[in-house]
């Protein structure tokens, strides 16, 4: 599985953002996956920002939780990420990341597929 991340980029607080994760799968379909964004900021540890499981339930992290939304598009083999009313405290690489399965949707971060990472920049 190889993901490729799009989208960051650096807004002000209060604004928008839509991160894009393209999945290029093969030998199993991607709508099986499980699938999430990773985040690290400087300095920090990685935090599991949002995650959707193989069976299409989410979780959030309680810092994003009524502001970010994950979604999956299993026609395109895309996962996205809509970030609104975000803070400077949203600032960091954000990462697509997968697993080949995961039964609970609960909020992890030992995602077996990485991308590459995006910088999104919140200035207040």
């Amino acid at each position: 599985v190889q993901l490729v991340e799009s989208g960051g980029g650096s807004v002000q607080a209060g604004g928008s953002l839509r991160l894009s994760c393209a999945a290029s799968v093969s030998g199993f379909g991607y709508s099986g996956l499980c699938m999430g964004w990773v985040r690290q900021a400087p300095g920090k540890e990685r935090e599991g920002v949002a995650l959707i499981g193989s069976y299409g339930s989410t979780t959030y992290a309680d810092s994003v939780k009524c502001r970010f939304t994950i979604s999956k598009d299993n026609a395109k083999s895309a996962l996205y990420l809509q970030m609104n009313s975000l803070k400077s405290e949203d600032t960091a690489v954000y990462y697509c990341a997968a697993l080949d399965y995961c039964y609970s949707p609960a909020m992890r971060t030992d995602f077996r597929y990485w991308g590459q990472g995006t910088q999104v920049t919140v200035s207040s």
